[in-house]
């Protein structure tokens, strides 16, 4: 029988606070063990079944997987529309300063608590069981409906070859694809995402230097009997909507770098997660800069702003401007590999999340289980219900869909950015409270406390100024009635558990 499975044998620890107290005796000894846990090469994570089967390369190849997808191919058109050229590109710079600002916090809790299904254990550590459980169910939403509107998109990248399909069967396809790749194996998982994500990146290097060739007037382009250069950009003045797009549009922006986080999810089953967590932070910050403001700097440059929408990536509309025999079909083709790659990253996040949840018994410990190639089979069976949700592509249309979605997941990725910046802040006065020192930490946030601070802030100031967008200010109502029903989840569980202390834990 593995750990895992014994671990539910055993009988209640009574009432909810004794099972508090155990739980943080717990995790102090993750810390504890992850500090001397020096072999980069152990087969299991700690304290799981869960095997350690990814290696430096694919921990970044699955950074970029869980960012690299409909937020840069598809929605990045709908940003342009709302903000215009120069604003998009400010709307991106301002998304890649927060999330470079987060991730650096990240780096220091998951190098000193390498633990899957972090950001929770680190909520319920450093700032509460009860928004532990709610940063647990938020980021499990965040990629729960990440995967319906990366499904959608599918669906929708498919009806350029085969227009009289319904979309939805073309998001059932992608569901049985990535379900079988996440069921095989952490190592199958890990090997199909650099795939995936090789692919993109290349695409992307390719789209930026065709691209500035025919800014410059090197290679022709379609409506144009000059180099086009950077006229675009500023056509219809700078700020062509207004200014108050560029902060509305945001949530956009935060969906589309949401996934960067990834790496704090996946430094349990990482080889030697104290060298490729930190390698991993250190290449966010260009990656962000040359693949997103990159890519669109180019885009705005080449299509009018008005042009530009979530019916068809700006990505072809280029690439068919441009003219270049079949490329559009074989660009679509790589957005449809990016959606692919996404939602791959997203349902093995997701799963992790269920399953930590599972291991920490905020819900039944049946989640917890895994098999025998130690992979949680009845965690990934429940993450990927919310792949589920790309089918209202049926009955709804398609579009409309993916951008409420959109709104939904992107909200609740902030909400666990808030979350990570808080608790490093607080992470750092216990650990130099109970007298360590700041050299004894293996990777430390930069510039702390200025850097921790204002990833807390940008943060939460880009979650309050969704209110400026109307049309996706219903997604921040929802948001905070979905908090609310968390916690009060949360103090519901509490009773049920002081009120039938000696239920079996499997119910727990």
């Amino acid at each position: 029988m593995s750990q895992s499975e014994s671990d539910m044998s055993q009988p209640a620890a009574g009432t909810a606070v004794a099972s508090q107290a155990d739980a943080a005796t717990q995790i102090d000894a993750v810390v504890t063990d992850a500090a001397a846990d020096t072999e980069p090469h152990r087969k299991h994570a700690l304290h799981t079944n869960l095997r350690r089967g990814m290696e430096s390369r694919h921990l970044q190849m699955i950074s970029l997987g869980g960012v690299i997808g409909t937020g840069l191919f598809l929605s990045s058109g709908y940003t342009i529309q709302q903000a215009g050229p120069i604003g998009t590109i400010l709307a991106y710079g301002i998304g890649a300063l927060i999330v470079y600002l987060v991730m650096l916090t990240l780096g220091e809790l998951s190098v000193a608590m390498p633990v899957t299904g972090s950001f929770h254990v680190y909520a319920e550590k450093f700032i509460g069981p009860g928004t532990g459980f709610v940063i647990a169910i938020q980021y499990w939403l965040t990629w729960t409906v990440a995967l319906g509107s990366e499904f959608t998109a599918a669906g929708l990248l498919m009806q350029r070859w085969f227009p009289h399909t319904p979309t939805w069967i073309w998001s059932a396809a992608c569901i049985v694809l990535i379900f079988t790749a996440n069921a095989l194996s952490v190592r199958f998982f890990a090997e199909a995402e650099f795939l995936f994500a090789s692919i993109k990146v290349f695409a992307i290097c390719a789209f930026i230097a065709i691209g500035l060739l025919a800014i410059f007037g090197i290679i022709p382009i379609a409506g144009y009997e000059h180099a086009p250069l950077f006229g675009n950009l500023v056509k219809d003045g700078i700020f062509p909507n207004g200014f108050m797009p560029v902060f509305a549009t945001i949530l956009t922006v935060n969906f589309a770098f949401s996934g960067t986080e990834l790496i704090g999810v996946t430094a349990g089953e990482t080889r030697d997660p104290e060298t490729a967590v930190p390698k991993a932070i250190h290449t966010t910050l260009w990656r962000l800069v040359l693949f997103f403001i990159g890519s669109i700097t180019v885009m705005c440059a080449l299509i009018p702003w008005r042009e530009a929408g979530v019916g068809e990536s700006p990505f072809v509309l280029v690439f068919n401007s441009i003219g270049i025999p079949y490329a559009g079909d074989i660009m679509n083709f790589v957005v449809l590999t990016a959606v692919l790659s996404a939602s791959n990253s997203g349902l093995y996040a997701s799963t992790r999340m269920v399953w930590s949840m599972g291991n920490e018994g905020m819900i039944p410990r049946w989640f917890a289980k895994t098999n025998r190639r130690g992979v949680p089979m009845l965690a990934l069976c429940a993450a990927m219900a919310g792949g589920l949700l790309a089918l209202l592509s049926s009955v709804i249309a398609a579009s409309t869909v993916y951008l409420v979605l959109v709104a939904l997941s992107g909200l609740s990725a902030v909400v666990v950015w808030i979350a990570i910046a808080y608790c490093q802040i607080v992470f750092r006065r216990r650990w130099l409270a109970e007298g360590h020192t700041v050299d004894e930490l293996k990777y430390r946030t930069p510039g702390y406390p200025w850097v921790s601070w204002g990833a807390f802030v940008l943060c939460t100031a880009s979650f309050l100024l969704v209110v400026f967008d109307e049309s996706q200010r219903f997604a921040l109502v929802a948001e905070l009635l979905f908090i609310v029903a968390c916690y009060g989840a949360y103090f519901a569980q509490q009773w049920w558990r002081k009120a039938h202390p000696k239920a079996p834990l499997e119910l727990h």
